[in-house]
C-alpha cells in the first residue's frame, strides 16, 4: 500500500453476486479502490478508519437505472439509500446535471441527455424538451445522435409512444431504426421509454437495447417476453413509478370518460407487475430504476433514495430471488451500461459499498438498515 492510508472494514459477511458467505472476512479499502491486499498486510499500514461491521452484510454500492436528477439534495438522498451511482435518463439541462458529477462522497452520475422524441410529442410542447430533441424523420437520427455525443452522453434515449393512444406524437418505425443504428455506430447503447405493450413492440423491432417501464395497457404475454429476450433486449420496469402512475391516471376524471367510451385502455399496475412476473420466466435481464423525479408535469413522483428499497421489494414480489434482486441494482446495470470498475465487492474495484445489519437474500427488506456507506473508499455521513 505503499504507506497509504486505509481503510479497514472488519467481521463482515460479503454479498459475492450470488449468496452471502457464511464466514465473516476482512476488506480494506485504499486509494478508493477495494484492495487485494488483507489485514494482515493493512495492519502495517496507517489505517485512518477502522470499521467492526459486527457481522453484518457488505454489498457493492446501489445503482438505481432509472432517475431524473435535478439537485445536490437529490444525489444526497440517493447515498444515504445505500445508492452511489444513478442513470439519469433525461434532463432538460445537461450543463447543470454534469456540475453535479464527480462530487466528493456522493453518487457517480450516468446519463442519456436530451432523449429524442417525435415532432409535436408531449416532451417538446409541454415538457420543456428542445426543439432540437424532436427528430423528423430517419434522415434527422444522424444529427440528433452526433449532438448527444457532441454532448460527452453516455447511451442514447428515446421516447417511444404508442401511436393509437389518444393525444400522442409517435416516432416512426423508421425513425427509431434509424436512431437505433446511429446510436450503434457510435459506440452508444439505446433505451426506450415505453409504457404499453404496441409501444415495447416497436422499439424491439427498431433494435433499441433497453425498455424502460412495463406496459400499463396489458400484461407482456409469454411468447413477447421470450421474443424480447432471444433479441437481447434488457426491462427496466421502474414498478414503483407504474404503480403510483397507475393509480393517477385512474383516479383522472377525463380517463374515466374515456375508459367508459372505451377510447382509453384498461391501466393497472397488475399488467407491469405480470409483465416482469414474464419477463423474468424468458430469462429476461431485469434492472432495478425507480425514475424518482421532481418533474411537475410527471404523473408521478416516487422519492429519490429510498424507492430503490421499494422497487427491490416489488421485484422480489414478482418473482426474483431477493440475490437477484440486489444484482438486478448491482452487477447488472454495472455490466449493462459499461461501469465495470463497479457493482461487485472484489479487488481492483471501486470502494462503492454499503454495510448492513442483516441479511438481504433472506429477506429483501434488510437494505433499508443502513449501517455505513462509502463512495470511491470515502464514507459518507448518513445523518440528514
Amino acid at each position: 500500500m505503499n504507506g497509504s492510508q486505509c481503510t479497514v472494514i472488519e467481521n463482515v459477511r460479503i454479498f459475492d453476486g450470488a449468496s452471502v458467505t457464511s464466514e465473516t472476512r476482512t476488506v480494506v479499502l485504499s486509494d478508493g479502490l477495494i484492495s487485494d491486499e488483507g489485514a494482515d498486510e493493512a495492519a502495517g499500514t496507517d489505517v485512518a478508519d477502522r470499521v467492526d461491521g459486527a457481522g453484518g452484510v457488505l454489498l457493492p454500492g446501489l445503482i438505481d437505472a432509472h432517475v431524473h436528477i435535478d439537485t445536490r439534495t437529490d444525489l444526497e438522498k440517493c447515498v444515504r439509500a445505500g445508492i452511489t451511482t444513478v442513470v439519469d435518463m433525461a434532463t432538460r439541462d445537461l450543463q447543470s446535471l454534469d456540475k453535479l458529477r464527480n462530487l466528493p462522497g456522493l453518487p457517480g452520475l450516468v446519463r442519456a441527455g436530451l432523449p429524442a422524441s417525435a415532432p409535436g410529442g408531449v416532451h417538446t410542447k409541454k415538457m420543456g424538451f428542445d426543439r432540437s430533441t424532436a427528430v423528423d424523420g430517419p434522415e434527422d437520427a444522424d444529427r440528433f445522435v452526433a449532438d448527444r455525443v457532441q454532448d460527452g452522453c453516455d447511451f442514447i434515449k428515446l421516447i417511444v409512444e404508442d401511436p393509437k393512444m389518444p393525444g400522442t406524437a409517435a416516432l416512426t418505425p423508421e425513425s427509431i431504426a434509424a436512431l437505433v443504428a446511429a446510436g450503434h455506430r457510435a459506440g452508444l447503447k439505446v433505451v426506450a421509454h415505453v409504457v404499453t405493450t404496441a409501444a415495447a413492440k416497436l422499439a424491439a423491432d427498431g433494435g433499441v437495447d433497453a425498455l424502460t417501464h412495463a406496459p400499463v395497457n396489458r400484461a407482456l404475454t409469454a411468447e413477447e417476453t421470450a421474443d424480447l429476450a432471444a433479441r437481447g433486449v434488457v426491462l427496466i420496469p421502474t414498478l414503483t413509478m407504474m404503480r403510483d402512475t397507475t393509480a393517477a391516471i385512474a383516479g383522472k376524471i377525463p380517463f374515466r370518460v374515456l375508459r367508459g367510451l372505451r377510447i382509453a385502455p384498461p391501466v393497472e399496475f397488475s399488467h407491469s407487475r405480470q409483465s416482469v412476473v414474464e419477463a423474468y420466466a424468458a430469462g429476461m435481464t431485469i434492472l432495478a430504476g425507480t425514475d424518482a423525479n421532481n418533474e411537475g408535469g410527471a404523473p408521478a413522483h416516487p422519492q429519490h433514495g429510498v424507492s430503490l428499497h421499494y422497487e427491490l421489494a416489488f421485484l422480489v414480489n414478482a418473482g426474483l430471488t431477493p440475490a437477484e434482486a440486489i444484482t438486478a441494482a448491482t452487477a447488472g446495470p454495472a455490466a449493462f451500461f459499461g461501469l465495470h470498475d463497479r457493482g461487485a465487492v472484489a479487488p481492483g474495484k471501486r470502494a462503492d459499498l454499503v454495510l448492513l445489519a442483516e441479511d438481504p437474500t433472506e429477506d429483501i427488506h434488510a437494505v433499508r438498515h443502513i449501517g455505513a456507506v462509502w463512495v470511491g473508499g470515502m464514507r459518507v455521513d448518513l445523518e440528514e
